[in-house]
């Protein structure tokens, strides 16, 4: 028995460890995304970093991350609009050229969860 409860603690906390890993919310830098984003096209990814240049009207809006990498602009639609300098995890899908108001956009990420 004693045997057994050694192997135990042994295993319990690489089985823990492992348990934690999996439930973490693994970002994407933009710098990844931008140097390669068919890579990245058409698949959910996320991203973190601050929150500069926000605009937005009747739920929707586009703000622009930036996560010392690089910066990306995500659209959100019906999610709201952090703002200006806050720091948030945003997990969307990757889409190119994309148009808002006129205005055409390379690389943003489209939102399909509501930041954190």
């Amino acid at each position: 028995m004693i045997k057994k409860s050694g192997r135990t603690s042994q295993i319990l906390p690489a089985v823990v460890f492992m348990m934690l890993v999996a439930g973490c919310n693994r970002s994407t830098s933009v710098a990844d995304i931008l140097k390669d984003p068919a890579r990245f096209s058409g698949k959910d990814v996320s991203i973190q970093g601050t929150v500069s240049n926000s605009f937005s009207a009747f739920g929707n809006g586009i703000f622009e991350v930036d996560d010392s990498t690089g910066q990306m602009w995500v659209y959100s639609q019906n999610f709201g609009v952090p703002s200006n300098g806050t720091r948030v995890t945003i997990t969307g899908r990757i889409e190119q050229g994309f148009s808002v108001a006129g205005r055409s956009y390379g690389i943003i990420l489209r939102e399909t969860e509501p930041y954190r």
